[in-house]
């Protein structure tokens, strides 16, 4: 990974607030999701497609507020409780929203009912931290899973609140990685129709979002090689090359999906503006962070635009920049289809 020219670092691209931070908000300005005081054509409001899935959501996040609720701070083994509570809270408000009854507890069934079993000792209470990473991974695998029949708008929440678990199960001392249900660097081709095991190509709106994915993974790659050359050899200069090249793969995989289409794929700009100066090491890893961070919104939108196969990955490309941001030590701050007052976990590890 080169240093770039001075020429090159005062170019413009999808780093500046008007390229790659442009593609991070655009989704942000779309309709609310399903729902919404919809009504048919003989006047009666019509039934929220996502109720199932919603009321499914607030008992498991229910369930997982009861197992932290019974660990004693001593077992946790030095994680902060008290704020990984509060994150489980908030995204239980944001998916309990248009619920009957604000998605009082209960509502499908006993949190007892749904809790997942793995963080569980055998006389039935939670095993400390190790328990509640357990329980972390299988409610956001449960997240993903409701990914496929999902409006988009609750899609991009699912995925948020998938990614923000995986984090927290790391924060509880799981370093394994949360299983994809895609590879987003997987060299699969499209099919005939254009997706992967999709039988419908994506239509305009997922294949903007592609777009303005792919023109983001061009930014992510130019900026992860300033990031290997300001850092000195060791680990961390190990971890930007890993970054630099699963950036390059993922982009890849994005161009060949476009191209399997019919689409132009965005190319990469001459050039990019980071957004800060980076002249040393400690720059360089708050670039990282903050690219990591950027890519979170760009994900979001995609999951919200895309169906099938292609939704399943831009969850999981969502979920490994929440993760990769927070490794670098940076915070994703609200994460897509959050409200804004509530920040996800986000502390390095």
């Amino acid at each position: 990974m080169q240093s770039p020219s001075r020429r090159t670092f005062l170019a413009t691209g999808a780093l500046t607030a008007a390229g790659l931070l442009a593609a991070c908000t655009a989704g942000s300005r779309r309709g609310s999701g399903s729902g919404g005081g919809a009504h048919d054509r003989a006047g009666a409001p019509k039934a929220d497609p996502d109720l199932p899935l919603r009321t499914r959501a607030v008992a498991g996040a229910d369930a997982l507020l009861a197992q932290y609720a019974a660990v004693p701070v001593a077992a946790a083994g030095g994680a902060p409780l008290a704020q990984l509570q509060t994150e489980v809270t908030a995204e239980r408000g944001a998916l309990a929203t248009g619920l009957p009854g604000g998605g009082a507890a209960g509502a499908s069934g006993s949190p007892s009912s749904a809790a997942p079993s793995a963080g569980h000792s055998p006389s039935g209470s939670p095993a400390g931290a190790a328990g509640l990473a357990a329980a972390e991974k299988s409610t956001a695998l449960a997240r993903l899973a409701d990914l496929p029949t999902a409006s988009p708008e609750l899609a991009r929440l699912l995925a948020a609140v998938a990614a923000a678990g995986a984090l927290r199960a790391v924060r509880l001392g799981d370093q394994s990685p949360l299983p994809a249900p895609t590879d987003q660097s997987s060299s699969a081709t499209p099919s005939a129709s254009g997706s992967p095991g999709a039988a419908d190509p994506p239509s305009a709106d997922a294949t903007a979002a592609l777009q303005a994915a792919l023109a983001a993974e061009h930014a992510a790659v130019y900026a992860f090689g300033v990031v290997g050359a300001k850092l000195p050899p060791g680990p961390k200069r190990d971890d930007a090359r890993a970054c630099y090249a699963a950036h390059q793969a993922r982009r890849d995989a994005w161009d060949r999906l476009l191209n399997g289409t019919g689409a132009t794929p965005t190319a990469a700009a001459p050039g990019y503006r980071l957004p800060f100066p980076v002249p040393d090491a400690t720059a360089a890893g708050q670039l990282a962070a903050e690219v990591e961070k950027r890519l979170t919104a760009v994900y979001g939108d995609l999951v919200a635009a895309a169906t099938g196969d292609l939704r399943a990955r831009a969850a999981a490309a969502l979920s490994t920049a929440v993760l990769q941001c927070a490794h670098w030590g940076g915070t994703a701050g609200p994460l897509p289809g959050m409200p804004a007052a509530a920040a996800p976990s986000g502390s390095p590890r």
